[in-house]
């Protein structure tokens, strides 16, 4: 897969969590961008369109769940998988599967290697298509 080309977006409130994985990805060839925030995000994806959204669930203002369904609204084949350390997650994922939505989600913290062999995955079904 030529990852030069792959845009991977990294959403999350904790801007050493963001910017750590931005670097680890950067590194492997993929095009980064990070929002601190949800409406950040949501302002990027204006003029950036990612092919992967890596967002953290518990956000400030508006959860990673809703971020999520209104990135795949206006990004359509934009892939999401969500992060999460929090307990109240399942509550929020559970809303989002009622509205129909499901989504990749894996625990904080999470090993960069298996993170990276996630996101490829996800991303394989794309490039493929």
């Amino acid at each position: 897969m030529d990852t030069e080309c792959t845009k991977i977006l990294f959403v999350d409130d904790e801007q050493t969590i963001a910017d750590t994985l931005a670097l680890i990805f950067s590194t492997r060839g993929y095009d980064t961008r990070v929002a601190y925030s949800a409406e950040e995000a949501l302002e990027l994806i204006t003029a950036w369109l990612p092919d992967l959204a890596i967002l953290d669930v518990v956000l400030s203002k508006m959860p990673g769940t809703d971020l999520a369904v209104l990135l795949t609204q206006k990004v359509p084949n934009c892939q999401i998988l969500l992060l999460s350390g929090q307990v109240q997650t399942s509550d929020l994922l559970a809303e989002t599967e009622k509205k129909g939505h499901t989504f990749a989600l894996l625990a904080k913290p999470i090993h960069p290697t298996l993170l990276l062999s996630k996101a490829l995955e996800l991303l394989s079904g794309i490039k493929e298509n």
